[in-house]
């Protein structure tokens, strides 16, 4: 059995190809706090735009994660969008490439600095409120954004560089949750096993991604499962960052990176939440569902959005704040998704 791009996704798949062809000088970006699907993506297309001699750089609003700098074809490819060099960079583009998101908000402050560039915008998150106009290749059914930056590249026909066919695998790897999720579909297997084909080396690429980890980040879960708490009641569990420690260890937002699983693990849970305050007005929350509740709704009522099963927001106000008002969220999400099921 072969991979076949699905077929309602061809035409924008080769309307996003024209684009990527034909452009010289590529402004790559995704959403605040990469995640592996959208830092693969970036590092991908930046190798497959090298080999076809166009220019490219990442301007992401947030820094990339140091843990998938390995990802990046060369050095001084990511650019601090405060910078003049990525000032001028975007402002000499001729194309801004979007990944894992189409929402104008979440890319922040690299928004601003795109606004007069066409754009290719490669997501398969469900689209919100504010979207993004340009040549869009949407699709929820997609496991990761990098199967979609997958079926483009399958339609240039390469080429397949390792920096291409490894951010690609690690897009997808990372979004479906090492093939746990509920988004792990025969497509995302088949994409992986081409690209393992294609000289991905696994064995590698779990060491880079998922135990090389600094010792801080054992610190700060130790903590944050000190703050666990529990409501079997309604299904919910959450665990806190403390703010003080985070920033006293110097940590970074990939640091986290699986936390909010270890609280939606306990048996009887089925909506688990993670809350980090970011600063004095601002509190970070991760949602992930167990069952039927749907947290791309809850994240939207606070501004934020994501997948039913994933999601996360952004929420103004301090930690204690912020918590109170999404946990009680949260039980309303459960107590109606309950009687929505009801005979």
């Amino acid at each position: 059995m072969n991979y076949h791009t699905p077929g309602h996704r061809l035409a924008r798949v080769h309307e996003v190809l024209r684009e990527l062809e034909r452009a010289r000088r590529v402004v790559l970006t995704t959403h605040v706090n990469a995640d592996g699907d959208g830092a693969g993506c970036e590092a991908a297309l930046v190798a497959w735009l090298d080999s076809r001699g166009a220019e490219a750089r990442v301007v992401n609003p947030t820094p990339f994660p140091e843990t998938y700098e390995f990802l990046l074809p060369r050095s001084g490819v990511a650019l601090d969008p405060r910078a003049a060099e990525a000032r001028a960079f975007c402002s000499h583009a001729d194309l801004a490439v979007v990944v894992d998101t189409c929402e104008a908000p979440r890319i922040a402050r690299v928004n601003p600095l795109i606004a007069g560039l066409p754009k290719v915008i490669l997501d398969h998150h469900p689209p919100g409120e504010s979207p993004l106009q340009g040549v869009a290749l949407l699709d929820p059914e997609a496991c990761a954004s990098g199967e979609l930056v997958y079926d483009a590249l399958l339609a240039a026909g390469g080429p397949w560089p390792d920096p291409v066919v490894t951010g690609l695998y690690v897009a997808v790897l990372t979004d479906t949750g090492s093939f746990r999720f509920s988004n792990s579909t025969p497509a995302s297997h088949l994409i992986a096993a081409d690209l393992l084909a294609r000289g991905v080396d696994p064995e590698e690429i779990f060491e880079r991604v998922y135990a090389t980890w600094p010792v801080r980040r054992m610190t700060l879960l130790r903590a944050a499962l000190g703050e666990l708490e529990v409501d079997l009641e309604h299904g919910l569990a959450w665990i806190t960052v403390p703010r003080d420690l985070f920033e006293a260890l110097g940590g970074t937002s990939d640091e986290l990176e699986g936390f909010v699983d270890y609280p939606r693990s306990i048996r009887g849970v089925q909506l688990s939440m993670l809350f980090r305050e970011t600063d004095d007005r601002h509190t970070k929350v991760s949602f992930r569902s167990n069952g039927p509740v749907d947290v791309n709704a809850l994240a939207a009522r606070f501004g934020g959005g994501g997948h039913v099963k994933a999601a996360g927001a952004l929420v103004q106000g301090p930690l204690e704040e912020v918590r109170a008002q999404v946990v009680e969220a949260a039980r309303e999400a459960v107590r109606a998704t309950a009687k929505e099921a009801l005979p």
